[in-house]
């Protein structure tokens, strides 16, 4: 269960006006890594925006979840030049080290994985994101180290 007061705050800092309902669904995200569907209903009822509707945002665009993420999310670049330089096997080095598949978070909610189609470094392939952090030219033999350093922070 969320605290809706949170929601309200949210939606009060965007004026409640249904032009903006993104922006707060976004920062509903920030604050609780997820849009819960507890706050999706709330935006709806505050803006009368229809639920379809802030339905369809949410699963329209892939920055946004209804299922909540781990605290840091590693995405996959499974784009052509990162596939084609090994970003498959890296995909399952990092499966096999955190016990999920892509599109899973870890049980203690630490990591959520994910496969991403492009992101743009190309020249440094193949290459995943932990948080904010590009990484570049990854090993699968280097996953182990990756993932143990960011348990430690």
């Amino acid at each position: 269960m969320i605290d809706i007061k949170i929601v309200d705050a949210i939606i009060e800092k965007w004026n409640t006006d249904p032009d903006f309902v993104i922006e707060m669904m976004q920062d509903v995200q920030d604050e609780f890594r997820y849009i819960p569907k507890e706050a999706l209903e709330r935006i709806s009822d505050r803006t009368e925006k229809p639920r379809g509707k802030l339905f369809h945002i949410a699963t329209f665009y892939s920055a946004f979840s209804l299922d909540q993420r781990g605290e840091k999310e590693i995405q996959v670049c499974m784009g052509t030049a990162c596939y084609v330089k090994g970003a498959p096997d890296v995909l399952a080095a990092l499966e096999r080290d955190l016990g999920i598949s892509s599109g899973e978070t870890t049980p203690d909610g630490k990591f959520t994985l994910t496969e991403v189609r492009c992101l743009g470094c190309c020249g440094i392939a193949p290459v995943i994101t932990i948080g904010n952090e590009v990484i570049a030219e990854v090993k699968p033999s280097q996953v182990s180290n990756l993932i143990s350093s960011y348990c430690k922070s």
